[in-house]
């Protein structure tokens, strides 16, 4: 642990998720030396599909991560659950120029994602079969124990070891965790044929929200589909699956209901109970960061996961920009900017998809009837889509004068 392990530039990060992997890629062409711990053994990259947007795809492009056929362009709608349309998120011309990539969101399976990530690190960066016990700041270095027995001395560490996170608990103290009262069931499938490839939708009826959209897989086409619905912590979970989900979107317009047909529930099915934590006004502390679930575990409404994890890791090393780690009013100052830039808006977004879901989900007959009819005779849901949630990712992806690129949109599919 001593070679490529320089006092000034040692960065050791906790959790190989893409909030992780992003800081150690990140760190890297900052020119710092990177541990990347991961609690696993064997660290593999899992899940459904997910929606990155511009930003995060330029991100991934500045990491020298091929982002040509990485996902597939999708325009995306939200829906009452007759097909009445509600919202249909815009793009933003100016920020297709400056970054030169067409529209805003690109459908991909997350493993997918994810994979190439772990690929662009170096051999030697990712140590797995370490989880984390504690860490303690002496003498201008952290000093950091693994469960394994195994010692590490560091500059600075960051906590990307998700929403139960021991480094987030040691450095903020009791997370305070909840339930929502939301349980998603997350799907993926080949393409079954006779849909549109572009267009991605998110639907709505009383209580319960079923949504798809296209995505590539290894290059391939396929789509991402999944229900929310209500949920508490510790109910059971439906005995038949199958026959649940399939109850739950007979609701729902066509293709919903196809999708279940070609997909495998032993393997393509995900069931999530959502939690959450109250929201935080600090995410670093001495020598001590945090990112994506560590310190904003986001609904699935509106918040992106696993891109405002990578954001996070970005603007992290972008704010530390190469400096000396050893010295602290340094790496303070730092951390101070990486707060200023990323604190306020994460927080507004989680708090702005943690709304969406207590509306669409908790929302007492009388005042949901009263929710539908606003939603599907005024252009309200519309607006508050574009000033709460696409406003701010704009004005980000704009400020981020060094991932322009060509003065043209230009597909990442084609």
């Amino acid at each position: 642990m001593t070679k490529g392990w320089r006092p000034g530039k040692r960065a050791a990060i906790i959790g190989a998720g893409p909030g992780g992997a992003s800081a150690a890629l990140a760190m890297l062409q900052q020119g710092y030396d990177v541990r990347l711990y991961e609690r696993n053994a064997d660290p593999k990259p899992l899940g459904g599909g997910v929606l990155l947007s511009v930003p995060v795809l330029a991100i991934l492009r500045q990491y020298d991560i091929d982002i040509t056929n990485f996902g597939s362009f999708t325009k995306t709608q939200f829906r009452n659950n007759r097909g009445k349309v509600r919202v249909r998120l815009p793009f933003n011309e100016n920020v297709e120029k400056a970054m030169g990539i067409k529209g805003w969101h690109y459908g991909v399976l997350r493993s997918n994602a994810f994979g190439k990530m772990l690929n662009a690190l170096p051999d030697g960066v990712l140590i797995s079969d370490h989880k984390l016990d504690k860490y303690e700041e002496q003498n201008g270095e952290i000093q950091i124990s693994f469960e394994n027995g195994a010692k590490v001395t560091a500059d600075i560490l960051i906590g990307a070891d998700g929403i139960r996170s021991v480094v987030s608990r040691q450095t903020f103290g009791d997370p305070g965790i909840f339930h929502v009262g939301l349980r998603a069931w997350l799907g993926w499938c080949d393409d079954p044929g006779g849909i549109e490839k572009e267009l991605a939708i998110i639907h709505h009826s009383r209580n319960v929200q079923a949504s798809y959209f296209p995505m590539l897989h290894d290059g391939k086409p396929g789509f991402e589909w999944w229900i929310v619905e209500r949920s508490a912590e510790g109910s059971a979970v439906p005995v038949d699956v199958e026959g649940h989900i399939r109850h739950l979107l007979a609701d729902f317009p066509s293709p919903m209901s196809r999708f279940p047909d070609h997909t495998d529930f032993e393997t393509q099915l995900f069931r999530w109970e959502i939690y959450n934590r109250p929201t935080l006004k600090t995410w670093t502390k001495g020598r001590v960061a945090c990112v994506g679930d560590a310190v904003h575990p986001v609904s699935p409404y509106a918040a992106y996961g696993m891109g405002m994890a990578i954001e996070d890791g970005y603007f992290l090393a972008r704010s530390l920009g190469g400096r000396d780690l050893t010295d602290l009013a340094g790496v303070t100052e730092a951390f101070r900017r990486y707060e200023a830039e990323r604190v306020d808006y994460v927080n507004h977004h989680v708090e702005f998809a943690r709304e969406l879901g207590k509306r669409f989900h908790h929302a007492s007959a009388p005042m949901a009837w009263l929710r539908d009819f606003i939603f599907d005779h005024t252009g309200f849901l519309q607006r508050q889509v574009e000033k709460d949630y696409l406003a701010s990712a704009e004005k980000m992806s704009l400020q981020l004068m060094e991932l322009h690129r060509n003065p043209r949109a230009t597909a990442v599919n084609q």
